[in-house]
């Protein structure tokens, strides 16, 4: 098992990957999400400058954001300074676009973007329309030093729904879910063979990405103490975002458990804002993975914290991880909350260096 950290991009970033790529950690994966944080690339560059072995990725870069060769040429700018290093993670959309008040992309739209962005990174000139215009593109200086293209940048993709999902098995060269449930990797895992089956690929074979939300509890710790909300909270209440905004496939596996929560957090705290209701969804994204806006915590009790987080003693957090491991998960990323040196120590001591 791998483990990685998954962040929130800012500048100094790159300081607590230099502790982590020390503490055992082999990954970053950085979020892309223009309206929440830093710029993706600038933040990856500075890690990549600062880190020796540590792969950096993009979770995930969303095709409305950027023209193709914009994605192609900034992942592969990254390429140049940290050669072999590079992941490009793609999805079709959550914050990126829910924070301008736009839905997720059509399937269509993911697969033409993704093929067209492996192809130019393979060097092919790719075709190209605006409108009524029709062109070609292919990167015209590629051994000049501007880019790298030598060393190979798998493209990674982030899916829940069925469909997505058999779409990485079919495109792909790995999947990233925000998931370890043993049952959802379960049905994840026949979506990407039935995709990769329709492709001729072998099945079985993708890496698989899981990205989660940890703490390692003290002794006598409750699961619902200030230190522990701070750090798994955030990713936490992201699923009643998920649901208000209808997003992310979690609607069919989570809407049952979480339906009696998700009315309390409609009712007692979204129809009580005093944002306009079609800019709602401006407030609802405020503090998205980094903190969690008042009023928030009372929806976050101890079984959700058990249920939807992977908190507990070393042992609890190892087992579940190990779980994952036995489903075909090759890495574990790690939500970056709260402190995250407190985070990145906590781990490396009371799991990485117990695995």
């Amino acid at each position: 098992m791998e483990f990685a950290l998954a962040y929130p991009p800012f500048p100094d970033a790159w300081k607590d990957l230099q502790i982590a790529e020390d503490c055992g950690f082999t990954s970053a994966w950085f979020f892309d999400s223009q309206l929440l944080y830093s710029d993706v690339y600038v933040c990856m560059a500075l890690a990549a400058e600062h880190t020796k072995k540590m792969k950096l990725g993009t979770a995930v870069a969303i095709p409305s954001s950027r023209l193709a060769p914009v994605t192609a040429h900034s992942i592969a700018t990254i390429n140049q300074i940290a050669p072999g290093r590079v992941i490009l993670g793609i999805g079709s959309g959550f914050t990126g676009r829910n924070t301008m008040g736009l839905p997720p992309l059509p399937i269509a739209t993911l697969r033409s973007y993704v093929e067209s962005t492996r192809r130019l990174l393979a060097r092919e000139e790719v075709p190209f329309h605006e409108g009524e215009h029709r062109g070609w593109m292919r990167f015209l200086h590629p051994d000049h030093g501007y880019i790298n293209l030598k060393d190979q940048i798998p493209i990674y993709m982030a899916a829940s729904g069925t469909k997505v999902t058999e779409l990485v098995g079919e495109i792909a060269d790995g999947w990233i879910t925000p998931t370890i449930d043993p049952g959802q990797l379960s049905a994840g895992r026949k979506a990407l063979e039935v995709g990769a089956l329709k492709a001729g690929r072998a099945p079985g074979e993708m890496p698989i990405v899981s990205m989660i939300t940890a703490c390692v509890l003290r002794g006598g710790e409750s699961p619902v103490s200030p230190r522990v909300l701070r750090r798994v909270g955030p990713s936490l209440v992201l699923l009643f975002h998920a649901l208000w905004e209808r997003n992310l496939g979690l609607v069919g596996a989570l809407e049952a458990p979480l339906k009696e929560r998700l009315r309390r957090y409609r009712e007692e705290y979204v129809d009580k804002m005093k944002t306009p209701a079609d800019r709602r969804y401006l407030e609802i994204h405020e503090g998205h993975l980094i903190y969690l806006k008042p009023g928030e915590e009372r929806f976050v009790d101890e079984e959700m914290v058990r249920n939807f987080s992977c908190t507990g003693s070393a042992e609890e957090v190892i087992a579940r991880i190990r779980a994952a491991e036995a489903m075909g998960v090759k890495q574990v990323g790690f939500q970056v909350a709260g402190d995250a040196r407190e985070m990145i120590e906590e781990l490396s001591r009371e799991v990485i260096a117990k695995y």
